[in-house]
């Protein structure tokens, strides 16, 4: 057992890289879904075939979120350190690490957003409409819960992409299991780093799983075939 190790364990410092890791996903991917749940849902209205067509608009947002999409996520932290300077005061630590974070995942998650919300029946969302229902009733009342287990596997994708960028905090002086890897990795402390990545494979268990019970609770076709099945 290193000495990295033992003084790692004994002052709690694998807990709070945990903890760090945890608090920066976490706080990342709500800040994204308040950016990309509201771009993926205008990506949809503004389609060709959408509630609210505007191709050019459509067509803009699109090559913005492309465009954000196809940057490697270490070069875009690299573009965006005068950024962060800029806005935060700091271009190092936690707090850049989660902006950059954002700014990386907003793009991917309105895209899982939009995904999701084009699987939903085209039959009921004509049926809204029919009956009088305006656009933002439809996002709310249909689109919205009709496409919940997509959006919430989608959620679940997101966090688990994010949790995995968070391990290069440690090129920004960030926190979390990352840096405790880059760091064991220096002094050649190989428990240390598999233990980082027995935890990190522990967290990713936990939000997969969790994501993936929720999603099935709120699935009501799921629900609609266990009562056929009963009957």
């Amino acid at each position: 057992m290193s000495v990295l190790f033992t003084q790692l364990w004994s002052n709690g410092g694998f807990w709070l890289g945990v903890w760090e890791t945890l608090y920066m996903t976490v706080t990342s991917a709500v800040l994204a879904y308040i950016i990309g749940l509201p771009l993926g849902v205008v990506l949809v209205l503004t389609d060709r075939d959408g509630l609210s067509p505007v191709v050019w608009l459509n067509k803009i947002l699109g090559t913005v979120v492309n465009l954000v999409r196809s940057f490697p996520f270490i070069i875009l932290m690299v573009a965006l350190v005068p950024v962060a300077a800029a806005l935060l005061g700091s271009s190092i630590g936690n707090g850049a690490m989660i902006f950059m974070l954002v700014v990386a995942s907003a793009p991917f998650v309105a895209r899982m957003v939009e995904s999701s919300l084009k699987e939903v029946d085209k039959g009921v969302i004509e049926a809204a409409r029919s009956m009088g229902a305006s656009n933002f009733q439809i996002i709310c009342k249909v689109y919205l819960p009709e496409a919940k287990p997509s959006l919430i596997v989608g959620a679940v994708i997101s966090t688990v992409t994010i949790l995995g960028y968070s391990a290069m905090s440690a090129t920004i002086a960030g926190g979390g299991l990352g840096a405790i890897a880059t760091r064991a990795r220096n002094v050649y402390a190989d428990d240390v780093i598999w233990l980082c990545v027995a935890l990190t494979v522990v967290v990713v268990q936990v939000i997969q799983e969790g994501g993936m019970f929720l999603a099935r609770k709120v699935d009501k076709r799921r629900r609609v075939n266990r009562r056929t099945k009963q009957s």
